[in-house]
């Protein structure tokens, strides 16, 4: 091998190690700050929002309008939606009429609880503050954050080199073809819209027939790391992140095994219109031989595509927009809404209350006030955690953060992106899956929670 050959080699080899390094560092190795264990992605977060301090309520409330104003003035505008392309936030700002009816919505929430307007179940301390406050300000944080750490962790080649290592355990547990370990890999930590559509762009070039493509999209594009940790911050289990996490693994583990094996994902069946792709393929990663070799080959080849400074720096960028302006809005709208009908209507209370008995016979404290959080995580991911926030005992915060956390299939984004995909999935189909996710999920972490709390 030259000397130019060598060098080639090593430069790749540490355009992979050193930013991965820096990834697994930020999002996977526990410190110990602040008396709790935590990582230091929420270390960074939490710094970040100190110094924000008091200035947090204006800076959600420009968010908010500003997303509002220019979508508004992009949809009647056709010169500035050009300029929108130009300048790659089409999908931010170019919407249809339904998002930007929420859009708007969102933000007229916003001005409401900030100023305390109108009817007071919109700006109540325990609605509207509670989505605008805590849920808006920990996800402006935390995002922020993540958007520029997280490339490191997935960009730079060290899903590929763990998921070339995982190939042979996704034929045998979860039949899917070996080269869905990095697409579930990639889902797991990125964001769980960012999953699905990596899925859907896959069936839809034909890697994946629709019963491994659907699989895939609702049992590994979960909630993101950085969202994990937001969750269980804001529900007041700080300490307690690894082995919430933990538990969310080992269901999110258990619900891949059995999911695809039972109903309704079992029956699924091929459209008409999909191309001949075998169930389990036998692609070239079938030979076994030196399996740390091929994982190290597609880092490196990972490594090589990576994005450069600039193109890091716009792509993070971007990324905040999508949540800052896309997705701020939404969550003070669903979680204002949400929380209002929970706190000062008896619908929620009614639909659970056939879950208290049983939750009762767990051993779950606060039943009666738990109970709704298992039902709601079909609308909406942060609905569990706003209306969990209030229950008393940390035991059942415990079983809500990891039971929402891997109840996957919420409407308003993941249930949202699937029903218009062109795998032609139902909402009783989601909904099958998002009641067998519950099952399977909960008695996992009611025992974690009793055995880490003991």
């Amino acid at each position: 091998m030259s000397t130019a050959t060598m060098q080639e080699a090593s430069a790749s080899l540490n355009r992979f190690l050193v930013p991965s390094f820096v990834g697994a560092a930020v999002f996977l190795c526990p410190i110990f700050y602040d008396g709790a264990w935590t990582i230091l992605l929420g270390v960074a977060a939490d710094s970040l929002r100190g110094f924000i301090g008091d200035e947090m309520p204006a800076l959600l409330l420009s968010i908010v309008t500003v997303s509002a104003l220019l979508t508004v003035a992009g949809a009647v505008n056709p010169a500035l939606q050009r300029r929108y392309r130009q300048h790659g936030v089409t999908r931010v700002f170019d919407v249809p009429l339904f998002w930007l009816a929420l859009r708007l919505l969102g933000t007229l929430c916003a001005w409401l609880i900030v100023f305390q307007l109108g009817p007071e179940f919109i700006w109540s301390e325990y609605t509207g503050e509670v989505a605008l406050f805590s849920l808006g300000g920990t996800i402006v944080t935390i995002f922020l954050c993540a958007s520029f750490l997280l490339p490191m962790l997935t960009d730079y080649g060290l899903m590929e080199f763990v998921g070339t290592l995982l190939q042979p355990v996704f034929r045998r547990l979860f039949t899917l073809p070996g080269r869905a370990a990095v697409d579930a890999l990639a889902s797991w930590l990125a964001a769980a819209a960012v999953g699905v559509l990596i899925t859907i762009s896959q069936y839809e070039q034909g890697h994946y027939s629709r019963r491994e493509a659907i699989v895939i999209a609702t049992n590994f594009s979960v909630t993101s790391l950085p969202f994990c940790l937001f969750v269980v911050e804001f529900i007041g289990l700080r300490e307690y992140f690894f082995s919430v996490y933990g538990t969310i693994v080992t269901i999110g583990v258990c619900c891949a095994i059995l999911l695809p094996r039972l109903p309704p994902l079992r029956g699924i069946q091929p459209l008409s219109t999909d191309a001949t792709v075998s169930e389990v393929q036998s692609d070239d990663d079938t030979e076994q031989d030196n399996i740390l070799s091929k994982a190290l080959d597609a880092a490196r080849q990972r490594a090589a595509t990576s994005p450069n400074i600039k193109e890091y720096l716009a792509a993070s960028a971007q990324h905040v927009m999508d949540i800052w302006m896309g997705l701020v809005p939404l969550v003070i709208l669903i979680g204002t809404l949400g929380l209002a009908v929970a706190e000062f209507t008896p619908v929620m209370q009614t639909l659970s209350a056939p879950l208290i008995p049983f939750l009762k016979w767990c051993g779950l404290p606060d039943a009666a006030a738990a109970a709704p959080t298992f039902m709601v995580g079909f609308l909406d991911m942060f609905l569990p955690a706003a209306i969990g926030q209030g229950v008393e005992s940390e035991l059942t915060r415990f079983v809500i953060a990891a039971v929402s956390l891997t109840q996957l299939i919420y409407l308003s984004e993941v249930g949202s992106l699937l029903l218009r995909s062109a795998l032609r999935i139902n909402i009783l189909t989601l909904l099958g899956v998002f009641i067998m996710r519950t099952l399977i999920g909960f008695p996992i972490a009611v025992v974690a929670a009793k055995f880490f709390m003991a």
